[in-house]
């Protein structure tokens, strides 16, 4: 943790709602004139997308199990690495994951392909990483140590499979039987690499639905916002004041003295009224140790880095 150079970590799949907590945080920054170095955990993959597809092949043919989920599909140690500098002098070493044609575009690159590694502007206030790892230990690696904020987007099952599935199935028309082929091939390292992470991060989001979600393969439309609830549960670092919250969030409710439910079509609301002040709070600290008193008008003005 650092209070010059502050890291906020989002450690969830983008099917489990990350998204939401990037727009969150985007508004924040803008109010808060906050300059945000964004940096994608797609980025810290060990192989492109056709070198992957080879791995994975190469893999089962010898028994074993590799995927985007574990470390051995991972350069957690240049994660680390990332971390440690930008929280000792707000640099650090990164690359961009080409996920699209747009992207891909922009570079002149296939896409599935990585950027080179380059070094980062030094003039930024805080750096947000979102990906699968921002909360990981494994072995002598201890990502978790590094954010001073760590929020994790844990996903329900069911319902992370339906969006993932039809998002295959629609948009990259993979096959029915190649998508549960490729769930299954993440189960192991979903169970032993990404759920142990929910425990380690500080504020953990988490969307239930309130329709049947009991198969996900049965092409039911995903679950609307007007059809789940968030869960919101807090570790002792960043406890709120509770009263506040519910008399702000129209129809929040506590389930436990740390867990509270707030209806889905509330989330960004409920996001941002938690996260706001932990964010300033951050910020302001991070500006006195730096020395800065004047902030520009058009500072915070979007995410550095952050690919259309």
């Amino acid at each position: 943790m650092s209070v010059k150079h502050p890291i906020v970590a989002i450690t969830g799949a983008m099917e489990s709602g990350s998204v939401s907590v990037i727009q969150a945080l985007e508004r924040i920054f803008y109010r808060e004139r906050v300059k945000a170095v964004y940096i994608d955990g797609s980025a810290f993959r060990r192989y492109d997308r056709t070198a992957m597809r080879d791995e994975v092949n190469k893999a089962k043919a010898e028994g074993r199990v590799l995927g985007h989920f574990g470390p051995d599909g991972n350069h957690l140690d240049k994660l680390e690495s990332l971390f440690f500098e930008y929280a000792a002098i707000g640099k650090g070493l990164y690359r961009h994951y080409l996920h699209n044609a747009e992207q891909a575009a922009k570079y002149g690159q296939a896409v599935g392909t990585f950027t080179p590694w380059e070094r980062m502007d030094a003039d930024s206030d805080l750096l947000l990483y979102r990906g699968l790892h921002g909360a990981a230990l494994v072995d002598d690696i201890d990502i978790s140590q590094y954010p001073d904020l760590s929020i994790g987007i844990a996903p329900n099952a069911n319902l992370e499979w339906m969006t993932k599935i039809q998002h295959e199935i629609r948009h990259r028309g993979v096959a029915l039987d190649d998508v549960k082929n490729g769930l299954l091939n993440r189960l192991h390292d979903y169970v032993h690499h990404i759920t142990p992470q929910f425990m380690r991060t500080h504020i953990n989001f988490q969307l239930i639905p309130l329709v049947d979600t009991s198969d996900p393969f049965a092409a039911e439309p995903v679950p609307t916002a007007d059809e789940c609830y968030l869960i919101i549960h807090f570790c002792d670092k960043y406890w709120p004041d509770f009263q506040p919250l519910l008399a702000d969030i129209p129809g929040a409710f506590m389930t436990r003295r740390n867990t509270m439910v707030v209806p889905s079509s509330k989330m960004l609301m409920a996001i941002e009224l938690v996260l706001m002040p932990i964010i300033h709070d951050l910020i302001i600290a991070s500006r006195e140790v730096r020395g800065i008193t004047d902030v520009a008008e058009d500072r915070g003005a979007g995410l550095c880095g952050l690919l259309a």
